[in-house]
């Protein structure tokens, strides 16, 4: 009779499942597909030369675009020892352990453990008439439970996690390429101040020459007090601008010293004029932005979470299908607790569908959509965004390249216009203040043609950032 009730127990459970696996029908999770990029794609760059090319300079690697050795050093402890890249890193450990308990979401939780329950009863109860006193029960019992992934509600959350694992790895991409860039633009910045400086202590001491030399012609009477004035304070100008660019020079060093993670000190460093970067400037396909770029990434990463999320919360609205089970040993004496007569067991299985539960459900569905588009739109953002700072990077990088040859020219001219103005003055057919104007002009000049060279090297950085190049 016993194995009767067994075979017609089991008979129903199977019948539960295959009911269950039958209504599965009408809801499964669905696949992310990604959605069509081609109106944000369309003229990204904004280029009439439209990149043919597949590979771009985000695919070169660092050590070989830049090939000062003392950039390469400083790059390389930075990736070590830089707090945000370090930061990050945490970040992504522990999104990769919720990664790891989403893929246990498919296996049964699992409990054991003894229990003594000491029951008092009520002498008019009906057990408190056979009872006398109380009840003595001592057990050791494990539990067991497990949900069947009917409608994909467990997939998916495994899916959310991974995402949001891989969104974290995205991000920790995306601190050491803008790191690296930044530690690229504050080295090139420290040679310029270096090449900035030189110019401006030969102008010091060629202005010192001149105030000896108009001093000597006052007193020769060939030219006024005011003119002496001039040179000094045209003098003092250039000494002034030495101490600005010396501050300069020391706060950059600081601000290299926080990217490095080290304490604030000086810096080895070659000079300005042997910077080359020999890469040639390939943007790539706008597509190659999906994969190249980290932000991007990691903002398709959060969509995908999102989706993922949408799908949780729809199979929330269908019944779940539950197996739990309980067994073990118990007993009224401690000293019958390991006999085979106190083994027992129970085997439960039922379909449970949500009802009413305070809105809880349509209201989690609701959310989650809305924080579908939001991530939808946040992508299409930050590829919008990518795109424009490839646009800018470039054309500053043509524009500052063009800008180097009138610089060039600029700075014959004033230095010529100095020389003759010079002349001009020793033969009494110029005015002291022409050569001052000259002057000026021709430090201010030089000062424009070390920033232009210095902003096409920050130009071809900035590309390279934007294009998502660094971190591989």
């Amino acid at each position: 009779m016993k194995s009767i009730i067994i075979h017609r127990n089991f008979s129903k459970g199977v019948l539960l499942i295959i009911v269950a696996l039958t209504i599965q029908s009408c809801f499964v999770a669905k696949d992310y597909k990604r959605p069509d990029l081609t109106a944000e794609t369309e003229a990204l760059y904004r280029t009439e030369n439209l990149p043919t090319d597949s590979v771009s300079i985000a695919d070169v690697s660092w050590k070989t675009l830049f090939t000062d050795k003392y950039l390469q050093q400083y790059i390389e402890e930075g990736l070590q020892n830089n707090m945000d890249v370090r930061i990050a890193l945490q970040q992504m450990i522990a999104a990769e352990a919720y990664a790891k308990q989403g893929k246990a979401g498919f296996f049964p939780t699992l409990s054991v453990g003894p229990n003594y329950t000491r029951q008092e009863f009520s002498e008019n109860s009906q057990f408190g008439s056979i009872f006398s006193g109380g009840l003595d029960t001592y057990d050791v019992t494990a539990n067991l439970s497990w949900e069947a992934d009917i409608w994909g509600k467990i997939r998916s959350n495994n899916r959310a996690t991974q995402a949001s694992y891989l969104q974290s790895v995205a991000a920790h991409q995306a601190v050491k390429t803008q790191l690296i860039s930044s530690i690229a633009n504050t080295y090139y910045n420290l040679l310029a101040l270096d090449a900035q400086l030189e110019i401006t202590k030969q102008t010091i001491a060629t202005r010192e020459s001149g105030v000896t030399t108009i001093k000597a012609l006052k007193d020769a009477g060939q030219e006024t007090q005011v003119a002496v004035d001039q040179n000094i304070a045209l003098y003092n100008n250039a000494k002034a601008l030495l101490v600005d660019i010396e501050t300069a020079i020391f706060k950059t060093e600081n601000t290299l010293s926080i990217l490095l993670g080290k304490s604030a000190q000086n810096f080895e460093r070659a000079t300005l004029d042997v910077q080359k970067i020999d890469q040639d400037l390939k943007l790539g396909l706008p597509a190659t932005l999906l994969s190249n770029r980290p932000d991007v990434m990691a903002a398709e990463y959060a969509l995908i979470q999102n989706f993922e999320l949408t799908n949780v919360a729809n199979s929330s609205f269908y019944p779940s299908l539950t197996l739990t089970a309980s067994g073990g040993l118990q007993s009224l004496q401690l000293d019958d607790l390991f006999n085979t007569s106190s083994l027992f067991a129970t085997v439960v299985g039922g379909l449970t569908q949500p009802l009413l539960n305070q809105r809880k459900l349509k209201t989690q569905k609701e959310v989650a959509l809305a924080n579908q588009e939001t991530a939808l739109l946040n992508f299409k953002k930050t590829l919008l965004i990518a795109g424009n700072e490839v646009s800018n990077a470039l054309f500053t990088f043509e524009a500052e390249t063009k800008k180097f040859e009138f610089r060039k020219n600029e700075v014959e001219a004033l230095r010529s216009a100095e020389i003759n103005s010079e002349e001009l003055l020793k033969n009494g057919y110029a005015n002291y203040l022409d050569l001052l104007t000259a002057k000026q002009s021709a430090l201010s000049a030089e000062l424009n043609i070390i920033d232009s060279q210095l902003q096409q090297l920050i130009a071809v950085v900035d590309l390279y950032e934007a294009l998502g190049g660094g971190w591989r």
